[in-house]
């Protein structure tokens, strides 16, 4: 199956892991990112712990094997052994990439200490925000260094479609790469913006950081 690279840049084709009920563990990609990914009757588990204890560890569930990787026991379990957090479980969406101007004009910010920008490099690498009226796009390396989107829309501006135009315009820029959107899935605005937006959903993701546990939960990375 090979990298976690591999595994992400075949399912953004449409080919996932055969859904078997089986759990494939892979190491992590960076001492960053460790976590879980859930696709259709399958798991990937990317971490630098024994595979064995993983394995051996879903077996002891009393839970429908297939859900066992998400079961909030063995995610405890794995977040325990490696002394890292997490915030939730995200939805696992991505949008092909688009050819052409993208509908919004922007503005890019490039102050390192905007709020924005220096949230979003504790989770991601070569960070890019830009800025329309009423709303913001990032788009950074994450996971696997998979190409990464998030947006903010203002709430004096909501339900009029800046959030699916937002998220469009991720796969202009995009470099004719997949674009990658994690959401939480109460995010339902969120999540209905990005499917009008042509985003797929292809799987579930636990992501577990190794950075200080805040004293809140942080928003969805989308």
């Amino acid at each position: 199956m090979g990298t976690l690279r591999d595994i992400l840049d075949a399912a953004a084709r449409g080919v996932f892991p055969p859904a078997d009920g089986g759990t494939t563990v892979v190491p992590q990609p960076s001492s960053r990112d460790a976590g879980v990914i859930a696709f259709t009757g399958h798991s990937v588990v990317f971490t630098d712990e024994d595979p064995g204890w993983v394995h051996e560890t879903l077996s002891t569930l009393d839970c429908d094997a297939l859900a066992a990787t998400m079961n909030p026991r063995f995610l405890a379990a794995f977040m325990e052994r490696t002394g890292r957090t997490t915030d939730t479980v995200d939805v696992m969406a991505v949008g092909a990439p688009l050819a052409g101007e993208p509908p919004l004009a922007l503005s890019e910010i490039r102050d390192p200490g905007h709020p924005r920008v220096a949230r979003s490099r504790r989770r991601r690498d070569d960070v890019r925000v830009w800025a329309t009226e009423g709303g913001v796009l990032v788009l950074g390396r994450g996971v696997a260094g998979r190409l990464e989107a998030a947006v903010e829309v203002a709430e004096a501006v909501r339900h009029r479609g800046l959030g699916r135009a937002l998220a469009v315009t991720a796969r202009h820029l995009g470099g004719g790469e997949p674009v990658w959107a994690q959401i939480s899935p109460g995010n339902a605005r969120s999540l209905r913006a990005f499917q009008a937006a042509g985003y797929r959903p292809v799987g579930s993701e636990a992501l577990l950081s190794a950075r200080p546990r805040s004293t809140g939960c942080s928003r969805s990375r989308s």
